[in-house]
């Protein structure tokens, strides 16, 4: 477990070196949340409908996203790990004394906190200062902040044990774009990030309710607006849980099985 640790904080401070990356993306992360804030506001202005996601709930929805996007983005991936599965350098990784999957999980994880880091405090103090209708709101209240912290904290572990998936289907493909580009798009589109999960049909939001993706964003960023509270957040959060679980083991298990079947050349 040392040796994971010390693994897990090199990762973490190299990650924290790349400062002009970070305010780059803190520039481009803020214009697409206010893209996001004016589209959503034209929507809510020409509705005489009440919507499921009051608009200061959805304020918060989109500041959050931003503000959080390296934890959640499933199309960015770790190039260095998927070149080393093509180019066949994956093979000095498997000669190491460690389990290849948990050390990935791992590197994942550090990659992930280190770019949310450099980005999200810039991001939030900017939304929090918005004029309204575009103000980030408060937590609904202490508990769901503090519930908010654990559902993103079991995010970031959902998305490491999906994106190991990826890895798993480039052993196979050798090719990393397909299973990247399906996993990021899909990913994207049923955790909530293109089209907010409660303003999807109702159909859509059932078949939702029995996939990851939606845990992976939406429900800690609902549970920190309030839109989500109470026995049910609660619930919602065993379910991730419980989706760690299920993704840890079967990804384990998938590993063990590719990486028993792997032809580098010269032997």
């Amino acid at each position: 477990m040392s040796g994971y640790l010390a693994f897990f904080k090199i990762r973490l401070i190299a990650g924290m070196q790349y400062r002009a990356a970070a305010w780059a993306g803190i520039a481009t992360q803020f214009f697409f949340g206010l893209m996001y804030m004016m589209i959503f506001q034209a929507f809510y202005s020409s509705s005489v409908v009440a919507q499921p996601i009051a608009w200061p709930q959805l304020a918060s929805y989109i500041w959050l996203q931003q503000s959080f996007l390296a934890i959640w983005a499933l199309w960015a991936q770790d190039g260095e790990l998927l070149s080393s599965i093509t180019n066949g350098l994956v093979a000095y990784e498997l000669a190491r004394p460690y389990d290849i999957y948990s050390f990935w999980i791992v590197r994942l994880a550090a990659t992930r906190l280190s770019n949310t880091a450099l980005r999200f405090s810039p991001i939030i103090l900017a939304a929090f200062l918005m004029p309204e209708p575009f103000r980030m709101q408060l937590p609904a209240s202490p508990v769901s902040f503090l519930m908010f912290l654990l559902s993103l904290a079991l995010s970031l572990a959902i998305v490491c044990a999906i994106s190991m998936f990826i890895y798993y289907l480039t052993f196979i493909t050798l090719t990393p774009s397909g299973a990247r580009l399906i996993v990021g798009i899909f990913g994207d589109f049923l955790a909530g990030n293109i089209l907010p999960v409660p303003l999807m049909p109702t159909w859509l939001q059932r078949i939702n309710n029995f996939l990851p993706f939606r845990y992976t964003s939406d429900l800690p960023f609902r549970v920190y607006s309030g839109n989500i509270s109470g026995a049910d957040a609660w619930f919602q959060i065993s379910v991730q849980a419980i989706w760690i679980i299920g993704l840890c083991a079967l990804g384990k298990l998938a590993f063990f099985r590719v990486t028993k079947r792997i032809v580098t050349q010269g032997g």
